[in-house]
């Protein structure tokens, strides 16, 4: 067992002991992850293949448990990530492009199995058939093989030009109704089951919403209803935003979650053929907040992105000249409030949490200050050895703070919080001048206690980041003292931390926190950790013999018995 570091107002390092591994960063458009070998970090230097086919394991392995798992902690954590990157003699260039492969830990009665199968969508069964890729992705374009006819090339290339997207859905899990789907940020998302990984059904939300990219994270309430977030790409002459609710409850329909979809509000693109790249947004009981963002897809391009040999994800571009615009949307008027917020130009990925304080909506977020990130994870680039003049672009955590209320003074500050030195400055134009607070640094993939969502919270858990995008610990920030604990491990990467509540619980981090460690050695190999919530020392860990693939995102499923 590892006892936590505890860092913040009250530092304390274990006597004689010296902290040799470099912190390393991860987070967003999809996850970011280890090659330690790449960055030359530890002693034996742990290293991991990106490029490497990972093998499945569909039928259940059951693991060794070490130390106690908790009576009231029953259910299945998924998780999902690429993990097939070559077929035949073609590969992929990004490792976000990978076939998705799901993986679970199901834990019972103080008892783990763990499980992995390939997402087997239309994708994935095009590829493996003709032993090539087939179907392009954002990063890898693809061409048709050269002894085709002249006919099956014409149809490659309409279908480009106007693209019909992948359902290799690799990024995250989201539940619509009772059903769980793995998705991406297409317009396809594919249920599954997730206890067995099996796939099924294909939905499209163009079927029942002109949306032709969505957002990889959901929004959930009380009564079970899902709200996510799409863009219509020149639909009726214009480009627009647009959330919408899934019903879930008493008000879905089981079997296709889709048919019950209620448009809540649409926000116009301020240009019609460059609409904003986002990933997430956020949620409180009375208000949406979305991040119009300088990350931009330039929609022209990616119409001629093929015949040009260019990938997809070459056409996202960000512009750092521009603005970042904060749109704070109304749940009962399902209309944007009157007041305009804007910031400098970033780039967002994550959304922490988002809760209402005495007339302002405080909003939290993970922010770079431009999109370098992605163009980490080229598999390319992940083969290099990191060089002594390597840029990375380290997070931060910050804190927004948005006044409902606009009356003042030109050049007054209307944010009236004592706790936080976040900034809202009225101009001429009527429009507010946003400054974040930076909460923290070197931070990544967030989760909290999804029962506080849109509420006032205290507590994120997060991948440790700082010189890359490689977690080597994984942290318990106090949002409101700023102290932060830590667990690490040698030759370890971890997973993003996903917190599970103890049923009926008081305490907000009253729970455990679950993350898929990768371990360099092969004995005892890789594992499920278990961290108690409140003290963030370990409490169990689940040892599978079997290799264990970085991933992207994850839930998890609490046992209904």
């Amino acid at each position: 067992m590892h006892r936590p570091v505890r860092i913040g107002r009250s530092l304390h390092f274990h006597k004689g002991t010296v902290y040799r591994q470099v912190v390393f960063s991860l987070g967003l458009l999809n996850y970011l992850f280890p090659s330690l070998n790449r960055f030359g970090i530890i002693q034996g230097k742990m290293q991991y293949d990106y490029g490497k086919n990972k093998e499945e394991h569909p039928d259940p392995i059951k693991a060794e448990v070490k130390g106690l798992l908790p009576d009231w902690l029953q259910g299945t954590l998924i998780r999902n990530g690429p993990g097939l990157f070559t077929l035949g003699e073609t590969s992929y260039n990004h490792w976000f492009d990978g076939m998705a492969l799901l993986h679970n830990f199901t834990i019972k009665n103080g008892e783990v199995t763990y499980r992995s199968r390939f997402l087997r969508g239309d994708t994935y069964n095009s590829n493996t058939q003709a032993n090539r890729i087939v179907v392009s992705e954002m990063g890898t374009m693809a061409y048709p093989d050269p002894c085709k006819n002249i006919f099956s090339k014409v149809i490659t290339f309409l279908s480009h030009t106007i693209p019909d997207f992948t359902d290799n859905c690799a990024n995250n899990i989201i539940k619509y109704g009772n059903d769980y789907h793995a998705t991406s940020e297409t317009n396809y998302i594919r249920k599954i089951d997730p206890t067995t990984l099996e796939t099924h059904d294909k939905l499209d939300y163009l079927k029942h919403l002109p949306v032709n990219i969505v957002a990889s994270h959901t929004h959930y309430d009380k009564e079970g209803n899902s709200y996510s977030m799409g863009t219509s790409i020149a639909e009726k002459g214009k480009t627009k935003y647009t959330l919408f609710k899934v019903a879930g409850g008493s008000g879905s329909t089981e079997s296709q979650p889709l048919k019950n979809i209620e448009v809540v509000c649409t926000v116009p693109c301020r240009t019609l053929l460059t609409p904003s790249y986002y990933h997430s947004f956020g949620m409180t009981d009375n208000y949406f907040i979305f991040i119009e963002q300088p990350l931009k897809l330039d929609i022209l391009k990616m119409a001629t992105a093929y015949m040009r040999k260019v990938s997809w994800a070459s056409c996202m571009k960000f512009h750092p000249e521009d603005n970042t615009l904060i749109h704070l949307i109304d749940r009962k008027t399902k209309k944007e409030v009157g007041i305009k917020f804007y910031t400098g130009a970033m780039a967002v990925y994550h959304q922490v949490n988002a809760f209402e304080d005495d007339g302002h909506v405080v909003f939290d977020m993970i922010t770079y200050d431009d999109n370098s990130l992605y163009d980490v994870f080229y598999l390319d680039k992940l083969k290099e050895q990191m060089t002594s003049n390597t840029t990375y672009c380290k997070p931060k955590c910050k804190r927004f703070v948005l006044p409902v209320n606009d009356k003042g003074e030109i050049g007054e500050d209307l944010v009236k919080l004592k706790y936080t030195t976040a900034s809202a400055v009225k101009e001429k134009d009527g429009k507010l001048l946003c400054q974040g607070e930076v909460l923290c640094d070197g931070v990544e993939l967030p989760r909290i206690n999804y029962n506080f969502n849109g509420k006032k919270y205290r507590y994120a858990y997060m991948c440790c980041v700082d010189m890359s995008p490689v977690a080597t610990k994984i942290v318990k920030v106090d949002v409101e003292t700023k102290q932060q604990i830590e667990w690490k491990e040698d030759n370890c990467v971890l997973s993003e931390p996903v917190f599970v509540p103890r049923p009926n619980a008081v305490d907000e981090d009253d729970g455990v926190v679950l993350s898929s460690v990768i371990s360099s050695k092969p004995r005892p190999g890789s594992f499920l950790l278990v961290l108690d919530g409140k003290s963030f020392k370990e409490v169990a860990r689940a040892y599978v013999d079997a290799e264990i693939h970085m991933d992207m995102h994850g839930y998890f499923i609490p046992d209904s018995s």
